[in-house]
Formats: C-alpha cells, structure tokens, sequence
C-alpha cells in the first residue's frame, strides 16, 4: 500500500505513543496510512504527493505462514518479519529497496549461499518472507564479522573507509592488506 508519511511524521507518531514497538532496526512504522481508503490513496497520488510502498506485514505473515531459514553459524532461525513492521518495499522515484532488490538479485542469480555481514543477520528474516511472497527459491545464509577499525567502528564506504582497490593502488602488497585487517596469512 502507498504509504504518505514523511520519515519526521513518522518519528513524530512514534514519540507521542506511550507503548511505540521498537523492531530489530528500531521503531517500527505505527501504519498511519494502512487503512486509508482506495480513493484517498488515488487522490493523493494523482495530486503528485511522495509516497513509499509498503508491504503490509500482518497480511504477508498471514499468506505466508511459518517460516524458517538456516544460517551456517547460526543453525535453524524461525524467522520473524514481523517484528520489522510495513517495511518498504519502494519509493515512488525508486524501483525498489535494498530488501526486495537483494532477494530478487540472489534468485535471479541461483545464489545458493548469501553471505553477508552480520550486520544484516536481522534482514535475512524479511528476505525469507519475501522469497516465500514470491515463490523463489530458498538459500542457506553465512553471515560474517565485520572488519573493523581500532575504535570498533566498522569499516563501510559510508565512513570513508579505504577499499581494497584503493589500498592496492596506493602500493601495499596482499600481505600488508591482510594484515590490516587482521587476517593472518
């Protein structure tokens, strides 16, 4: 469903709750726009207003039922999409969010194995709903440490933190990358 609320509206809703659900990536969407009805929906779309598309979590885990996915570390995990709340699914300028991409992706693409940082262990839950939504095959998943920084900041091009590309090309040698990251030979 199209969803109108901007990221403060949202924030807003949530901080005048008392009891606001709080999920794996931390408040969940309280569902402001859910239960709008067909021809609000329409009226504010054609008025050319933002929305994001939202996957209405009670109804995916009530189509999909019991779901499960196998982590090779972690074993057997009975999966909880809806703890996430109504992800988004898309923007309106957007073909689609790194969620339904990244399933879609691995499918398409006969992943057998999805490995990912652990960071995304959470996500993985979604992902699993979303494969059984779609009828898509179902992988295992490996999920790794993060390499980090000696402050425990994780390493992400979002934080500017130097690729391997960058580091060969500034002339250190496999070894010397190794052991930057801690890795031994």
């Amino acid at each position: 469903y199209p969803c109108f609320c901007t990221r403060r509206e949202i924030l807003m809703e949530v901080e005048r709750s008392p009891r606001a659900p709080h999920g794996p990536d931390g408040p969940v969407y309280p569902g402001t726009c859910r239960s709008l009805s067909e021809d609000e929906r329409r009226s504010r779309i054609e008025a050319g207003g933002s929305y994001a598309w939202r996957l209405d979590m009670a109804r995916a885990n009530e189509r999909a039922g019991a779901l499960s996915w196998q982590d090779r570390d972690a074993g057997r995990q009975e999966a909880d999409p809806g703890s996430f709340g109504d992800i988004v699914l898309g923007r309106k300028d957007t073909a689609g969010c790194y969620h339904l991409a990244v399933t879609w992706d691995d499918a398409l693409q006969g992943v057998t194995l999805v490995t990912r940082g652990i960071d995304l262990f959470q996500a993985s839950h979604i992902h699993r709903l979303l494969q059984r939504l779609l009828d898509l095959p179902v992988p295992q998943w490996h999920h790794h440490a993060l390499i980090e920084d000696a402050r425990g900041q994780r390493l992400a091009k979002r934080h500017d933190a130097r690729s391997i590309r960058t580091l060969r090309d500034q002339g250190k040698s496999p070894a010397e990358v190794r052991a930057l990251a801690d890795f031994p030979d």
